[in-house]
């Protein structure tokens, strides 16, 4: 499958009135955001905690996270964001995209909205 980017505006919550945008790599392998850190601490973003995360190579590395107002394509919601290397290219991961109903087309690479989002356990056929 080849790569899917979309353009996503970072918020700081609380008294952050500085926005980053990019075009973050949509990635469903990934459950947090990711974006450098550098674009974090500008727009005001404080860490909140930090988790460890295993990287598509296998290795583990801790990182701290913040929390933010993501906006992409018209839709809105809120989660965590890792603060990753400065050199790091931003990553929207499969929380963000769930949330607000939207999945990825792996025939065509493009996202698509649910017509509904789930509220009830998915079942097997």
């Amino acid at each position: 499958m080849g790569l899917t980017h979309v353009t996503v505006a970072l918020k700081g919550l609380g008294g952050s009135d500085g926005t980053y945008e990019a075009d973050f790599l949509v990635d469903t392998g990934a459950t947090d955001c990711l974006a450098p850190a550098a674009k974090l601490r500008e727009i005001g973003v404080q860490p909140a905690g930090a988790m460890v995360y295993e990287l598509a190579d296998g290795t583990k590395h801790e990182y701290p996270f913040g929390l933010v107002q993501i906006r992409f394509m018209g839709e809105l919601t809120a989660g965590r964001v890792v603060f990753g290397p400065d050199d790091a290219e931003p990553v929207l991961g499969v929380t963000a995209l769930e949330s607000v109903g939207i999945t990825v087309d792996p025939a065509n690479r493009t996202l698509k909205r649910l017509p509904a989002i789930p509220m009830k356990p998915m079942t097997e056929s």
